[in-house]
């Protein structure tokens, strides 16, 4: 991954100006990449003088609760002090981290527009950013915006400037937005990355318990009934989904982060190209897609969902009821087959 020479002497330009008020923002549902990366990113900027808020829509999954500094990120739904509107508001500088576009913010994007006076840095690995960013790091052919902030980091910094606590951060992200180093974008880069942060003193195995083995009663028998219950086949066998409503999901005890990684699942069965989760919010159905190969659902989700992502990852919404939204889906993928793009 060839980072702008550019880009980056004006990120350094612009950092080398003092004591700089900076705000860290990052998507809705913010997931290990996003949290990861916005901490270590944070340390970065504190250790050059600066002051740094990390600012996140709405809360966080519970089994990313131990990330160290994961206690200083401002939740703006819960934030009862107003912390996030004074932070943004007086902001220089807004990083934009692991998305593309502001409305990913949703109920936060209205207080970013308040302030027109900071400049924007995007760093992010998603594909057709938006425009009014005055720099630029937009990359989607890297894993996770974790190693993209690794590689920045090593091009202004060298790696010197990775501590411990850092690449603790940095490999939740190059773990989970991999699938634990099993999805696209596998470099020799990425993989030599994680060898520099092993000689940091990192724990794999430590890192991965605590992520991946940190679930509640309730998400494992919410994934036995997900899977047992609600997971359907079409064309074929090579497409599945499955659905959860909210009456469903408080019956287990639904916590945020529960239902990560279900989507994935369908795609351990031999013949299914394509998989898709519909979780029922109270005002929409979050849909999130997941695939193999060549078959593209940031295609599909752009084209039949309002939304994108990467090829193999991707996401929308729908505001019809979930009937309606099946309905829709299983309409959306015969088309999508017709034209040939599951192979």
């Amino acid at each position: 991954m060839e980072l702008s020479h550019k880009q980056i002497e004006s990120l350094k330009e612009m950092l080398a100006q003092p004591c700089l008020r900076i705000v860290i923002l990052s998507h809705t549902n913010p997931d290990g990449d996003a949290v990861g990366s916005s901490l270590a990113w944070a340390e970065v900027l504190r250790a050059r003088g600066h002051e740094v808020t990390c600012v996140v829509p709405n809360k966080y999954p519970y089994f990313l609760d131990w990330m160290p500094g994961i206690e200083e990120v401002v939740v703006f739904k819960t934030d009862t002090e107003g912390r996030a509107v004074k932070a943004i508001a007086e902001a220089d500088v807004l990083f934009c981290l692991d998305f593309n576009a502001v409305s990913r913010l949703e109920i936060l994007s209205e207080t970013i527009q308040g302030n027109t006076t900071a400049r924007r840095v995007l760093i992010d690995h998603h594909l057709q950013p938006d425009e009014g960013f005055d720099i630029v790091f937009s990359h989607p052919e890297s894993s996770s915006t974790c190693f993209l902030v690794y590689c920045l980091v090593e091009a202004m910094y060298g790696t010197g400037a990775i501590t411990r606590r850092m690449g603790e951060l940095l490999y939740v992200g190059m773990m989970t937005d991999t699938g634990n180093f099993a999805f696209s974008h596998l470099t020799p880069e990425l993989f030599r990355a994680v060898a520099v942060l092993l000689e940091k003193g990192i724990s794999i195995p430590e890192i991965h318990n605590s992520v991946y083995n940190a679930y509640t009663e309730g998400r494992a028998r919410l994934f036995g009934y997900a899977i047992n219950r609600k997971m359907a086949l079409i064309e074929d066998g090579t497409v599945a989904y499955m659905s959860l409503l909210e009456s469903e999901m408080r019956r287990f005890q639904f916590q945020q982060g529960d239902s990560e990684g279900f989507v994935n699942y369908a795609l351990t069965i031999k013949k299914v190209k394509m998989s898709a989760m519909f979780l029922a919010h109270r005002k929409f159905i979050r849909i999130s897609l997941r695939s193999r190969g060549d078959v593209d659902v940031n295609l599909f989700a752009r084209k039949y969902f309002n939304g994108g992502g990467h090829k193999n990852a991707a996401g929308g919404k729908s505001f019809l009821s979930m009937e309606e939204t099946i309905d829709h889906y299983i309409r959306s993928v015969r088309e999508f087959a017709e034209e040939g793009h599951l192979g």
